[in-house]
């Protein structure tokens, strides 16, 4: 994988690619969560890098990208991928988004509605304000001060075995974290950001639709938020195949690395 930059006028992105993009094959984009880095989609990575183009970035404001000024928004972030997949030449691109990371798909085929050749959601939620209550609303957008006041030590235990079950999830969320070891209050400020332009988007209540093959990819065990609930909802009312990942929690493309890997190749089988 070649690391490569993208400026924005708030900082600077840093993604990667393989090592050429061929204009005959899928193109898979993978976009992590929240808090957590380009890292969260090795067993993806290694998988496919030789079968598919692939393109993971570092957030903005994550990781290696920082410093980024925390005054964007979600739109923002889509605006930003269409961008970079416009210097790649990667057209019709399948977004494969975790939590946050499928909120950001919602929001790019909002924006670009015909330029998705399919959107796999992992462990993320529909981004339409219907599915929230109002007091969600006002919890996502006060955050910040939960991540900033409770001790370090139960963020870093809470946010590694409330998102994964295995060994190996757990340990890698760990390291992502880790990155903000000794600056809670940068965490506290990525964390509380993210939230808070989710829920400004879901509150200005766009169709949000997707009009392209799509697949979402749930764990049994997912204890973030109301994520279970939500996808029951959201295969529901839409009609979009979901897929239960027996013993996965909100990772579960780490925690279930090889039955999601075949989950997404199934899926571009079927649109290629």
């Amino acid at each position: 994988m070649i690391t490569k930059t993208y400026k924005t006028p708030k900082g600077i992105i840093h993604y990667w690619t393989g090592n050429k993009v061929d204009g005959k094959k899928m193109t898979l984009v993978f976009l992590p969560g929240l808090t957590a880095d380009h890292r969260l989609f090795d067993k993806q990575i290694a998988y496919f890098e030789d079968k598919y183009n692939v393109l993971v970035w570092d957030a903005p404001g994550h990781a290696s990208s920082w410093p980024f000024e925390l005054t964007f928004s979600l739109m923002d972030k889509a605006k930003w991928l269409d961008e970079i997949l416009q210097v790649e030449e990667i057209r019709r691109p399948i977004i494969v988004g975790q939590s946050m990371g499928g909120y950001v798909g919602q929001a790019y085929a909002q924006l670009f509605p015909d330029k998705m050749a399919g959107f796999i959601s992992i462990d993320s939620a529909p981004l339409q304000r219907k599915y929230v209550t109002a007091v969600e609303l006002w919890l996502l957008k006060r955050m910040e001060p939960v991540y900033r006041y409770f001790p370090w030590k139960w963020l870093l235990k809470s946010g590694t075995t409330g998102v994964a079950a295995s060994v190996y999830g757990r340990k890698l969320m760990r390291d992502m974290m880790m990155v903000y070891s000794g600056n809670q209050k940068r965490y506290a400020k990525l964390a509380g950001h993210g939230f808070r332009i989710l829920a400004e988007a879901m509150a200005v209540d766009l169709p949000y639709r997707i009009n392209c093959p799509a697949l979402l990819i749930c764990g049994e065990k997912d204890r973030a938020g109301s994520c279970i609930r939500y996808n029951k909802a959201w295969h529901k009312n839409t009609g979009i195949r979901l897929v239960w990942i027996k013993g996965a929690g909100h990772n579960s493309n780490t925690d279930e690395p090889d039955m999601v890997n075949a989950l997404i190749e199934r899926f571009v089988c079927d649109i290629d």
